[in-house]
Parts: structure tokens; sequence; C-alpha cells
């Protein structure tokens, strides 16, 4: 199929590294296609003094993006599936789900600690309020200290801010050929992560059927109906990306889903999970999100909407 393709990302080296991925498989299924990458620079990209939690995050990476989507300045965008919203702008739609990388976070430590090995009273940063609730779970007595950037950035602000290490998602250190750098890989046990980690999500116009088939091709079903549950898991609980809660699925034969709410102290934890089939994503995600709020989630996630809402 001959023509122009657009890709919008954000200009970071990771945003930048997964839309040439992205350009990449395009071409080898499109070869005729010219195909321009755009950077474009978005709040969360200008805004690195403000911490995530207290700015509220939600659309933070993606406005900018969305609206040269909507002007057509670009015809793709080229998210990292967790950054998106939970609703997406209207008229915009998601037209493919990248195969998901390794969804888990991981620990970066300077002296080649692990979790239970730092030392007490240690300093980790991360600019996740779903982390930091996480990670005092289990070791209350960290320090947790607000890191945004690029990951890049993060990696020299642990030797230049004298933490002891930080935790950030696997997929991004793993695109960057990073992965020498990992002191522990936190399982779902440890810390859940956020909901669409580790896969790319590709923004459309809605009834734009030329750019729908041009990047099919890219859709891995079973990582968009993974990241399906967990995006109806977490909207049901009308929370962003940027509060304490979790949500992680795996599919085989049916869906397995988890999902997780905790007050930012860690202290307070609902955790649980639901099977269920395939065809029905969406429907497990409710259903689980539906358990927790029976237990209670609304009140712990009201315990983060103050400084989230900031």
């Amino acid at each position: 199929m001959a023509g122009r393709l657009r890709l919008g990302t954000r200009g970071s080296a990771l945003a930048l590294r997964q839309t040439t991925w992205v350009a990449d498989a395009l071409r080898a299924r499109w070869p005729a296609l010219d195909i321009e990458v755009i950077p474009i620079r978005t709040s969360g990209d200008r805004l690195v003094e403000v911490s995530l939690a207290q700015f509220g995050g939600k659309g933070l990476f993606v406005k900018e993006i969305e609206e040269a989507l909507l002007e057509g300045r670009i015809d793709v965008a080229v998210h990292s599936a967790k950054d998106l919203p939970m609703e997406l702008a209207p008229g915009l739609v998601l037209v493919a789900t990248s195969t998901r990388e390794d969804p888990r976070d991981v620990l970066i430590a300077r002296e080649g600690y692990g979790l239970r090995t730092l030392p007490t009273g240690a300093r980790v940063g991360t600019s996740s309020l779903r982390r930091q609730a996480q990670l005092l779970h289990v070791r209350p007595d960290l320090r947790i200290t607000p890191l945004r950037g690029n990951l890049d950035t993060r990696l020299r602000k642990l030797e230049q801010e004298g933490l002891d290490a930080l935790v950030v998602a696997a997929a991004g250190v793993r695109r960057l050929g990073l992965e020498a750098r990992i002191t522990e890989w936190l399982g779902p046990e440890l810390c859940l992560p956020a909901a669409g980690q580790g896969a790319l999500g590709l923004e459309g116009r809605a009834g734009d059927e030329r750019v729908r088939d041009l990047v099919a091709p890219l859709d891995h079903p079973p990582s968009a109906t993974a990241v399906a549950a967990e995006r109806a898991f977490v909207r049901r609980l009308g929370a962003g990306c940027h509060v304490s809660l979790a949500a992680f699925a795996e599919v085989g034969e049916t869906i397995g889903l988890q999902g997780v709410v905790l007050s930012p102290d860690g202290k307070t934890v609902l955790r649980d999970a639901l099977r269920g089939p395939r065809d029905t994503p969406e429907a497990l995600g409710v259903a689980l999100a539906e358990r927790l709020l029976a237990q209670g989630a609304e009140r712990v996630l009201a315990e983060s909407a103050p400084t989230a809402a900031r």
C-alpha cells in the first residue's frame, strides 16, 4: 500500500525508540509507504518539576498529541498504553495494541540491592503513587522520593541526587537496551503493574479506515484483550493512572485479572482476582472493580484523590 503516514509521538528517547519500532514494522508490511515520525512535546514533558500526583496526571502525556491527531497534523498517535487516559478524546479510537513487552516493574539500585535487602530508610525514587503504595506495603521504612523525567534522566538522577534505588517499568529499560542495570524484577505479587504497562497503544481518528487498515498488522489480540480488561477495571473505579491502584491481566484460554487498590502509605490494601472468557474483557474488568468497591475501594481511593486533584 502506497501513500504517506505521519506518526506522532513524544520526543523522549524511549518514545522515539518505540515509534521507530512501529515505523519499521509498518515499512516491512508496506514497503511503498512513506512514513514520517513527528515528535511532539507534551505538558508532561514540560512540567518536569511537578509531581504527577499533584498535577493529576490525566492526559498529561497525550493531550498535545491527541490535538495534533484531531487537527490532521498526524495520522497515528503512538503512546505507551499506560499513559492513555481511560476515556479517549471524542473522535479518537484505539486502532491497534502492540505485542506486550514484559509488563513488570523493576528495581535499579546503586549497590545492587533488591527490594528486601535495601538498607533501612533507603531513598527510592518514583513518580508513581501506585509504586509508592506497593513499595511501602512491603517496606514501610523506605523514604519515597518523587522522581520525574524520562528514563535516561531518572537514571542520571539516581547518581546525582544520592538515591539508593529507583523503580521503573521493565519495558522501557528493555527497549533502550539497559537491562543490565536491573537489580531486581518485581513480580505482580510485589508490585502489580499499571493498566496497559508494556504495550503500545496506536490511536487514530474514528472512521479513518485507511489508517486502521495500515496499522491492523501491528495489533496483537491477546495483548489488546489484556489491556482492555485492565482499562475497564480502572475506568469503573473512576480513577486515572496516577492514583494508587493497579491491574494486570494474563490471557490464555481465559482471562485471569488481578486488581489492587491501596492507600498511599501502603497500610490499606484491597486485592482480588477474577477469571472470565476471552471475548468479554471489559465485563471482567468491571466485575472485578465491583468486587473491590464492595470492599471499600471508593473510600481508599479518596485518600489519594485530594493529592491528585491539586
